[in-house]
């Protein structure tokens, strides 16, 4: 694995791993072939790895939208981004865009990548939602200076894509192991199955991850073991994922949530780290 400088997530997205990057590590094999991160999400654990193979995956388009264009086309990225302004009435015109998909549709994949920075560098804490239709709902954030034009992060993201072996897909998560190899390792951060009713921060697509999806992953990972193919999974310490994966060797970690409606529940919770192998 190559060790790409200034290689950092690009957007802040909920259930990010830079903190818990120390604690991942410590169970990630010493070898891997191809790596296989059916929710990419912002890619905490991919940068740090920075697999010289490997195969990307979310169920969000302008998510992955958003890395194709970083893949081929960083300057043209670049160039849009330096057209947002950071004003409370802008945002809101921006925001819209997704209202009328008339219009939406005639945006290119540039100026849509573009829109989800600006996006995600100005709302409010950082958070990326949309409604069941699909439309982005969180509010202004006014924040003095944001990062809205980070080139730096953009030009190393796409060094690292063109002299590495990576696959990018928007695929449901199954389907994006179809053709998984023997040697292969997967990570596995789904959304989390909430602790609280309050706390349940799934919509980052219009379908949400419900239980029943829940159960679903569970039955790939046995797939996956079945085929005698290493997995590690991300989740909530709850009840209900302890006891989906009371079969696996299941390790108990704290999380330090930045991201949460409510500021005085935002700290330290438990989570849990999942995997099938020693």
């Amino acid at each position: 694995m190559k060790n790409h400088k200034g290689l950092n997530p690009l957007l802040k997205w909920a259930g990010g791993k830079r903190q818990l990057w120390p604690e991942i590590e410590k169970h990630v094999p010493t070898s891997i072939h191809t790596y296989y991160e059916p929710f990419m999400g912002g890619g905490a654990v991919f940068f740090k790895l920075q697999p010289q193979r490997a195969v990307i995956n979310d169920a969000n388009v302008e998510l992955i939208n958003l890395y194709q264009v970083i893949q081929s086309s960083p300057e043209l990225l670049i160039e849009d981004l330096r057209q947002h302004k950071n004003q409370s009435d802008y945002f809101y015109q921006v925001r819209s865009l997704d209202r009328t998909p008339e219009e939406y549709q005639h945006l290119t994949a540039v100026q849509r990548a573009s829109r989800l920075i600006f996006l995600n560098r100005t709302c409010y804490n950082g958070l990326f939602r949309v409604n069941r239709a699909g439309q982005f709902n969180v509010p202004f954030g006014r924040y003095k200076n944001p990062n809205i034009v980070n080139e730096d992060s953009i030009r190393a993201i796409h060094a690292y894509f063109i002299s590495n072996d990576i696959q990018i897909l928007n695929q449901d998560f199954a389907q994006a192991l179809n053709s998984i190899a023997d040697d292969a390792f997967v990570y596995f951060d789904p959304p989390y199955d909430p602790v609280s009713m309050s706390s349940n921060f799934t919509s980052y697509t219009q379908t949400g991850f419900e239980q029943a999806e829940q159960i679903r992953l569970k039955a790939v990972c046995d797939e996956l073991t079945q085929w005698g193919i290493k997995f590690l999974l991300s989740n909530s310490a709850t009840a209900f994922i302890l006891d989906l994966y009371k079969d696996y060797q299941v390790i108990e970690i704290m999380a330090k949530r930045a991201i949460n409606s409510n500021a005085q529940q935002r700290g330290a919770v438990k989570e849990v780290l999942v995997k099938n192998y020693a």
